[in-house]
């Protein structure tokens, strides 16, 4: 790996970070506050929330399995993948390389910030090859992108291939995990110590059920993490936010139900709707969505758009054709989405 000074862009590296009032403010506890110009009134939302979010990542990092300081915590993990640019990427000058397809706002980011987006596709099987990433690099490479499970793929990447990307690859790796609570894998989280380069996002959108509340989890190394929180903006996760996680982390075992339903879900839903005249295959996931190939996608998302059920056309997106994606909801919900494919006649 290249070091972190050599990764970083140099005003990045150089920058004095701007600091908060609560950022200062440490030690005794206190009761009045007139450091931070709020308004005295209109308790408790009158006060600037904690910037660094230290009792949620205090009950976040044993859940995790890591210590508080591999935590960063953002709007949502869209904050993080920009933070990533905006620290390491020299605009119209360095390039990032990622699998394809995959979550788009990889290269949406790249593009705002005027970095080169390299996509690499996938094979036959939704699968990457590490050598196929690697022959996409330059000395202007400064980051890997790999979703895993995939999105909208929904297959996880071989754990080998991830590894001989970290393994010999000098810039960083970034691992989306967004999806993994409903796989049967692990997380690369324990690899935080092995491997200096390697970042691994995850969310509370997803198994954690709080899309609503914009909460993205990084987790990297402490170098890494000081870098984030120093070009982040001050105060990024709000007081309501920071609540509602909390009250979320003292109930894994609710979170875990959930889990438990929609994978049994999944099951019988992709077993039935591969029945159908309609569907043509049902690709393999580790995620709560999985991506069907129909006969005339566009069509039967159109009826299924006046039927009032909407999932979501792949179609256009490489190696999709005639693909939707198909999130798993209540068995309410699937039932729904299975009678009105069910009536669909095929010629």
């Amino acid at each position: 790996m290249r070091s972190l000074k050599e990764l970083t862009r140099p005003n990045i590296w150089a920058l004095k970070p701007y600091s908060s009032a609560r950022d200062e403010y440490s030690g005794a506890d206190a009761s009045v506050f007139l450091d931070a110009n709020e308004n005295p009134y209109n308790t408790p939302n009158n006060r600037y929330p904690d910037p660094l979010q230290r009792e949620l990542k205090s009950l976040l990092a044993p859940l995790k399995g890591v210590k508080e300081e591999n935590i960063f915590l953002g709007n949502g993990s869209d904050e993080a993948i920009d933070l990533i640019f905006r620290a390491f990427c020299q605009p119209g000058v360095d390039n990032v390389v990622a699998i394809e397809p995959t979550y788009g706002m990889y290269k949406v980011c790249a593009e705002v910030n005027d970095v080169e987006y390299r996509p690499m596709l996938l094979d036959v099987y939704y699968q990457m090859k590490a050598s196929a990433l690697l022959s996409a690099i330059d000395e202007y490479t400064k980051v890997m992108f790999v979703c895993s499970p995939n999105n909208p793929t929904g297959n996880s990447m071989c754990r080998k291939e991830i590894d001989s990307l970290l393994k010999r690859f000098d810039g960083l790796v970034v691992v989306d995990e967004a999806y993994i609570d409903f796989s049967d894998l692990p997380s690369l989280l324990a690899d935080l110590d092995k491997y200096p380069n390697l970042i691994v996002l995850q969310t509370f959108s997803k198994a954690w059920g709080n899309a609503a509340i914009r909460l993205g989890m990084a987790f990297a190394s402490p170098e890494i993490i000081a870098i984030f929180n120093k070009i982040k903006y001050p105060y990024n996760v709000n007081r309501l936010t920071q609540e509602e996680a909390i009250k979320c982390l003292q109930q894994p075992e609710k979170v875990q139900a959930w889990v438990n339903t929609l994978l049994e879900e999944r099951a019988r839903v992709m077993e039935e709707i591969v029945k159908l005249p309609c569907c043509i295959r049902v690709f393999p996931t580790d995620a709560n969505f999985f991506l069907a190939k129909v006969y005339e996608a566009t069509q039967i998302y159109d009826y299924l758009v006046s039927e009032g059920i909407i999932v979501r056309n792949r179609t256009n997106v490489a190696l999709c054709s005639d693909c939707l994606r198909i999130t798993i909801g209540t068995k309410e919900e699937n039932d729904a989405l299975l009678e009105a494919l069910s009536k669909i006649e095929i010629e």
